[in-house]
């Protein structure tokens, strides 16, 4: 049966540690045979991505090039910049092994603002890394330029953070509804989407940016989708993560699912946001499924339902 499925990227899963462009076209190329089998199967697709590593790239391009006329752009038009390349390069991955399949498609990028509260506490407490790793040297020449937040992150290194508010709402999900709709594979919410404040009744850009997973849930609830996706690096959640007891989670309810949480089993910035993101998805729409498993692992949540499956 057709469903409505909304599938969330990371965008470490387009760069990989060759920043160029052709090297991030090759990676959404393996990408795009994974992604297809949806479009296969039948159902419609709208596909959302992180930008992290793209965008705090992109700032230090900007940084090191800009001049008193020729100044760096701020983050929100970054975010909307990383949108359009990676939408760019995505369409057209996703064209091109379609038609391998012998099926034609179009595909759509929709430039994606999410609308944030100009009172949310976290334009207070900077927190969501971007951008690549850096030593403690370099962070710190980098300090000397910029009057950025840096934290270390992971045990790989000093990155950039900057505020993740939390989404209210998505301007454009009419329109991606529209597209979907109509036959249309829509790429938007890119990099957690353009983060936006109402002023006066004018949307103004931030300089945030905002969770790809919490703002992927928002569109999925908004377009009424079927399924939620969303893709890590692994093909199951698991709780008593590298213990001996390690458990891998198969179709588990919100409640048991919130019940891990209050058990601090899943790494903050890491797997907990998308899980509560997957939590939020199945109470705005108790009919649907969220799931949470790898790229590779897609063809077996189609034919089998495995992955970590998530319903109310």
């Amino acid at each position: 049966m057709k469903k409505r499925i909304v599938v969330a990227l990371g965008g470490n899963a387009i760069l990989t540690t060759d920043a160029s462009a052709k090297a991030q076209q090759e990676a959404l190329v393996h990408t795009a045979h994974y992604l297809a089998d949806f479009i296969e199967a039948g159902h419609e697709l709208i596909i959302s991505h992180g930008n992290g590593p793209q965008v705090g790239n992109l700032l230090l391009q900007q940084q090191l090039g800009a001049t008193e006329k020729n100044p760096a752009m701020p983050l929100d038009t970054a975010v909307a910049m990383t949108q359009g390349s990676i939408g760019y390069w995505l369409e057209n991955a996703l064209v091109d092994e379609l038609k391998k399949r012998d099926i034609t498609k179009n595909a759509a990028t929709i430039l994606t603002q999410v609308v944030v509260s100009a009172s949310d506490p976290a334009f207070q407490a900077p927190s969501k890394p971007i951008g690549p790793f850096l030593s403690e040297e370099e962070m710190l020449e980098e300090k000397k330029q910029t009057t950025a937040t840096y934290v270390e992150d992971a045990g790989r290194g000093f990155r950039k953070v900057v505020p993740s508010p939390n989404p209210i709402d998505i301007v454009e999900y009419p329109v991606i509804q529209q597209l979907v709709e109509n036959g249309i594979i829509t790429i938007a919410g890119g990099g957690g989407g353009i983060p936006v404040i109402i002023k006066d009744g004018v949307y103004h850009g931030v300089e945030a940016v905002i969770d790809k997973d919490f703002a992927s849930e928002k569109i999925a609830a908004l377009v009424h989708a079927d399924m939620l996706v969303i893709l890590t690096g692994v093909d199951h959640v698991s709780i008593n993560f590298n213990q001996p007891n390690q458990a891998e989670l198969n179709k588990v309810t919100v409640a048991e699912m919130e019940h891990y949480i209050q058990q601090n089993q899943f790494a903050p910035g890491s797997m907990l946001p998308k899980v509560q993101a997957a939590i939020a998805f199945i109470k705005e729409n108790t009919t649907g499924k969220a799931v949470i498993t790898s790229l590779e692992n897609i063809k077996n949540l189609l034919e089998e339902e495995t992955g970590t499956i998530i319903t109310a």
